[in-house]
């Protein structure tokens, strides 16, 4: 059985920062390109960051330079170091596995920034 459990949602401030993680069973890890979404109220699930099998990256335009997607292929893990944060990141973030045209996804983990 797959899972893709997230961690690390939650409240935080205009300018602060947050680190999600994601923590995957059922799957060969090394494998799967992984990837975070995410979906804010009233709009389209879109992505933020991937990290390939070999640790490339790649960022959406309105996240580069803030966010960091990470992998650690022992422990089976992707992380997304989120810093200066803005209101406009406010969205259920989602953890994605890719590989040979299988996805898989995790339920979600909120983070709402407010002052």
């Amino acid at each position: 059985q797959v899972q893709l459990v997230e961690s690390g949602g939650g409240l935080v401030q205009p300018g602060g920062s947050l680190r999600l993680s994601c923590a995957a069973s059922g799957i060969v890890f090394s494998f799967y390109a992984m990837s975070w979404y995410r979906q804010a109220p009233g709009k389209q699930r879109e992505l933020v960051a991937t990290i390939t099998t070999g640790g490339s990256t790649n960022y959406a335009d309105s996240v580069k330079g803030r966010f960091t997607i990470s992998r650690d292929n022992a422990k089976n893990t992707v992380d997304l170091q989120m810093n200066s944060l803005k209101p406009e990141d406010t969205a259920v973030y989602y953890c994605n596995a890719f590989w040979a045209g299988q996805h898989y996804w995790g339920q979600g983990t909120q983070v709402t920034v407010s002052s």
